[in-house]
């Protein structure tokens, strides 16, 4: 991926102060060890400067690489998925000034008091993540971000027999999207459904933590 994309956009690749393999080692470190930048940096033999602009190149160049969200839906119908699962994550993040028409930091999350970003992630049965929304501020409930970035798709796809599981934070979501329901009483297959529902709980991802994932299944 880094090697095509240098090969659209540099003018002058004898001028880059790295190969695509050092850059792809700096990211997959900064992704899966949280290295500090000054330590990739150093090992690259780049500056921190140089390191921040690779690093941020290459996270966006294999971002774009994934697939939108009609298209997963289409090829997990086609290999006769019978529901996804959708769940949303709250990421922390660094401060931000940015704020709401009335007022209130948008970034700040009260549910756990701290500035956070919300991602949407729909999973296959197996609880694989197959696809992350872009973010949304922390102060975001999950619904309105779905409303926003998952609901349009997961409509069509539920109308064609394939449904969606999620939590109560989902309620009123719409056509297709089931979620645990409240009482005492309920039949047995409202229990089996809150069962696995309930089950199916999500991790942190990202879209380019997303993509390098899938592009590892199978491979251990």
């Amino acid at each position: 991926m880094l090697t095509a994309h240098r090969r659209r956009v540099d003018r002058r690749p004898w001028q880059r102060a790295a190969s695509c393999w050092t850059q792809a080692v700096l990211v997959l470190r900064w992704l899966k060890d949280a290295t500090e930048i000054n330590l990739l940096a150093r090992d690259a033999a780049v500056s921190q400067a140089t390191a921040y602009r690779y690093l941020h190149e290459a996270l966006e160049v294999v971002a774009a690489a994934a697939p939108d969200l009609p298209e997963v839906l289409a090829r997990g119908q086609a290999h006769g998925w019978a529901f996804t699962a959708l769940d949303g994550t709250l990421i922390e993040s660094t401060r931000t000034s940015t704020r709401s028409d009335v007022g209130h930091d948008l970034w700040y999350s009260g549910k756990h008091h701290r500035h956070e970003g919300n991602i949407q992630v729909v999973t296959d049965p197996s609880g694989f993540p197959v696809w992350a929304s872009p973010v949304e501020p922390g102060s975001t409930h999950d619904i309105t971000a779905a409303r926003a970035h998952v609901l349009p798709a997961l409509y069509p796809a539920a109308k064609a027999g394939l449904p969606t599981l999620t939590d109560k934070g989902y309620a009123g979501a719409g056509i297709g999207i089931h979620y645990p329901r409240k009482g005492q009483h309920l039949d047995p297959q409202t229990r089996a459904r809150n069962l696995i529902i309930t089950a199916l709980r999500i991790g942190t991802i990202v879209a380019a933590a997303l993509m390098l994932l899938t592009m590892q299944r199978g491979r251990w």
